[in-house]
């Protein structure tokens, strides 16, 4: 079966048609754009993206190598509209008279000429580059944050991991990069050997020969949000990896039911409530005592309280029961951090730790100070000595005084023409109408000052010059949220006691 890899995991060397691609206008300013050179648009030279920098048509962008410099184009914007005023003004038999035929109707595109500015780079689709130009419909997991997370978690290739609460779908795409292990349906993109040796405790010869493919299930309660998030999974060619549930969790849990569940080995949970989800994340069956324990909020009861398995509905976990469960949850109050701590207790995870991040990015360049550096781009011209600030003031002082005695002398030579006049004399006579070019001695202005900085410019290495400096961003890229981490051990059996005995016992 032939499959097209999404650009999030196998980009390739080219921009190609109807896949996903990124324009680059400035570090944190990016623009994504699914690249279709055929598609109708209002301008001639078909699809556009418009931008501060310039106008980017789509034909532009398709077959150029990840990383190129895009030059802007001029585009033709004298047709858009014209068909909506054509539809007001006119009537409906006027509408059906103007209908031009199909063939007309599709135009030739006109290549795009380029413009005398602006430019963007083409980079390929990353969890990173999507997450800083998504469309926000909600608060966002960044790249510092889930790539902690990721790590914590200990997600690798063939994993399957549940996530609750997808929003924007940032965590999602980096949890798919994450798991994925090539796609259902393919051969595995491993040799498809297992190390796991025969008589491995708790691992079955069914089990142990299976090759798992990664995959995220992922959970979301608004159904808008869950909708556009599967046009965009689709669109970026991940959907055989995601599957987009949309279902309260609190009361629902988070088995599949199409299938025997998600055997998940990770998760995380980003909801106002995880610990009303957490009873759905077992491997048996709670008791009632149990369950009425973990609700600890009277004034919101957990659902998962108010009915136990029956026969006809037999319990299903959706937990990997082969290995231990990892999980994270993404709380922005230190009173969720409590409750979720309280309840992973009650229901047997260990190792309980919570994080918080706080990155920031740091800005590391030369510092070039001096007053030899005005004019140089980079530089501070900025007296860098006490002996450079008083030169420059000697300097300022003694153009000061030049300028002076030269307004003083013409000064004297006007008065002197005006009493010339009274006299009867010769005007012309006076000062031998010899004029100076140029004073000696007098210090340099600031054109002479540029034009030598212009000429040293040949000869200095200005990256080696300078003093090597660091200052961190004003802002964080983050919004402030604690991380609790907890582990779910896997059940030990008589048989896994058993198997262990014949293995490790005395012999």
């Amino acid at each position: 079966m032939a499959f097209t890899p999404s650009p999030f995991l196998d980009p390739g060397t080219h921009a190609s048609a109807n896949n996903l691609g990124i324009l680059q206008l400035r570090r944190d300013q990016l623009i994504p754009a699914i690249l279709s050179p055929h598609a109708e648009s209002d301008y001639a030279e078909g699809k556009v993206e418009n931008t501060r920098f310039g106008s980017f048509p789509h034909s532009t962008l398709v077959g150029q190598p990840w990383g190129t410099q895009i030059l802007a184009s001029v585009v033709d914007t004298g047709s858009r509209g014209k068909s909506k005023k054509r539809k007001r003004d006119g009537n409906d038999e006027g509408e059906d008279a103007q209908k031009p035929d199909a063939k007309e109707a599709k135009r030739d595109l006109v290549k795009a000429a380029t413009a005398s500015s602006g430019f963007a780079h083409l980079v390929p689709p990353t969890p990173e580059t999507w997450t800083l130009s998504l469309p926000h419909r909600t608060q966002v997991v960044y790249t510092p944050d889930y790539s902690y997370i990721l790590q914590r978690l200990r997600v690798r290739p063939g994993d399957h991991m549940i996530e609750a609460g997808a929003g924007s779908g940032s965590f999602t795409h980096a949890s798919v990069r994450a798991v994925y292990k090539g796609y259902p349906g393919q051969e595995d993109t491993f040799n498809g050997t297992d190390d796991t040796p025969e008589e491995a405790v708790g691992v079955t010869k069914k089990r142990k020969r299976s090759q798992r493919h990664g995959a995220v299930y992922s959970f979301e309660y608004h159904e808008p949000r869950a909708r556009q998030l599967q046009v965009e999974i689709k669109a970026h060619g991940l959907d055989p990896l995601v599957t987009i549930t949309h279902r309260d969790v609190y009361a629902d849990g988070f088995c599949l039911d199409d299938s025997t569940g998600p055997d998940a080995d990770a998760i995380f949970l980003d909801l106002p409530a995880p610990w009303q989800a957490l009873p759905h994340l077992t491997r048996s069956p709670l008791t009632s005592a149990a369950l009425q324990s973990v609700s600890t909020d009277p004034s919101t009861p957990n659902p998962a309280a108010t009915s136990d398995p029956t026969p006809s509905q037999p319990f299903r976990s959706p937990l990997n029961p082969l290995k231990p469960i990892r999980i994270c949850t993404f709380s922005p109050c230190i009173e969720q951090v409590t409750k979720t701590v309280s309840t992973l207790r009650t229901l047997g995870w260990v190792e309980i730790d919570m994080v918080e991040i706080a990155a920031k990015r740091l800005d590391v360049r030369r510092e070039r100070v001096g007053l030899s550096e005005e004019g140089v781009r980079g530089g501070n011209a900025s007296a860098a000595t006490v002996q450079e600030a008083v030169q420059r003031l000697r300097d300022v002082e003694g153009r000061a005084a030049v300028f002076h005695s030269l307004q003083k002398e013409k000064q004297e030579e006007v008065m002197k023409r005006a009493e010339a006049r009274k006299r009867g004399e010769n005007v012309g006579e006076i000062g031998n109408g010899k004029k100076k070019d140029k004073v000696d001695g007098v210090p340099p202005g600031k054109q002479d000052r540029l034009e030598k900085v212009k000429k040293e410019l040949e000869s200095r290495t200005l990256y080696k010059e300078g003093r090597l400096v660091h200052r961190t961003e004003p802002e964080l890229k983050t919004h402030t949220s604690y991380l609790v981490f907890a582990v779910l051990p896997r059940e030990w059996t008589g048989e896994d006691e058993e198997k262990a005995r014949k293995k490790w016992g005395k012999k």
